[in-house]
């Protein structure tokens, strides 16, 4: 099947599922680790256990609450953004099967800030739930603070932590964002806006796994100085060393972000870069090819406090959650 398909008709089985009085329950029995020695409090949020779901698996925060009962500790959904938009043209969605990997060049296809609002009013569980915010294909780089204004103002109430999406590679121009002075001035601005709340949420920045050592001194300046929470890392790289996969089947896919196993090394190094650098001085959630309780582990050895899940999930299935639970436990406790 193709894979956006199979992603599709997976989360139309798993909701028609979840309709079946007692469901919840048993996916609650089976997939739920509930220890309190796996609660952490990072930026003033205490999370019931450490292992989340990254962003882009739930962009429209369709499944919420369901994923809540699969043992998450929290969900980040998103990529959203002010506009409805479609995203790139399909295919754009590649498993490399070889390399326990993905290839997407989605492009934020979601249905809009708005859309997701009205689905988090109804949410049940309690789950922690991240924001994870971009700015529509349509808006010039020049305009972007507008459309992650937006964005923030509206997911507001409804999140508990932001995440500010610089570093897709599937947005033209997107990740030019990145450089210092313009990341300076939406950090800077949302933060401002931040604090005028009554309750300021803490707002996390994403970012790509290929900037260089240069780059990543930028980010932990601009993280200090601007006072925001902390860091994602990281997003998808655009390089392809090291596949299994055949050339020939590689290029046949053409560009897109690559995610899943080749990502662990590359994601680590950069977790251990900026803790180092950071000197502890602000948090960092792990994602990147997490495939095993064993990648979890080196990722929170590394530095990271909280980590996520999206490839490693879609190979291991549900089970990932509870396994890097129960490792947790085993190794820190």
């Amino acid at each position: 099947m193709d894979a956006e398909n199979a992603h599709h008709f997976t989360f139309n089985f798993i909701k028609k599922l979840f309709a079946i009085p007692g469901t919840k329950q048993l996916a609650k029995s089976i997939y739920q680790v509930n220890d309190p020695r796996l609660q952490r409090t990072v930026f003033g949020i205490t999370f019931p256990n450490p292992v989340g779901l990254a962003a882009g698996f739930d962009k429209d925060a369709k499944m919420v609450d369901e994923f809540a009962s699969l043992g998450f500790g929290f969900v980040e959904i998103g990529t959203v953004t002010p506009k409805p938009q479609a995203g790139n043209d399909k295919p754009r969605l590649f498993r490399l099967i070889q390399d326990q990997a993905v290839i997407n060049r989605m492009g934020f296809n979601n249905e809009g800030v708005q859309a997701a609002v009205e689905r988090l009013k109804k949410v049940k569980s309690d789950i922690i739930i991240g924001g994870n915010i971009g700015k529509n294909k349509v808006t010039d780089n020049e305009d972007a603070l507008t459309d992650y204004t937006i964005c923030f103002e509206a997911l507001h109430p409804h999140v508990h932590y932001f995440a500010v999406n610089v570093s897709s590679p599937n947005t033209p121009g997107l990740r030019s964002l990145q450089e210092k002075e313009p990341l300076k001035k939406i950090l800077n601005s949302l933060q401002e806006l931040n604090r005028q709340k009554s309750s300021p949420k803490p707002i996390l920045l994403k970012i790509a796994p290929d900037l260089t050592d240069s780059q990543l001194d930028d980010i932990v300046e601009i993280v200090q100085d601007s006072g925001i929470a902390g860091v994602i890392a990281t997003n998808t790289t655009i390089s392809r060393d090291g596949l299994k996969t055949d050339k020939e089947t590689i290029e046949s896919i053409g560009a897109g972000g690559l995610s899943g196993k080749p990502l662990t090394k590359r994601s680590t190094q950069v977790i251990k870069y900026l803790s180092q650098q950071a000197k502890g001085t602000f948090p960092i959630i792990a994602v990147g090819g997490i495939c095993s309780p064993e990648d979890a582990i080196e990722k929170l050895e590394a530095g990271a406090s909280l980590v996520q899940v999206y490839s490693g999930y879609i190979y291991e299935g549900p089970a990932l959650v509870t396994k890097i639970n129960k490792a947790i436990l085993k190794r820190f406790n």
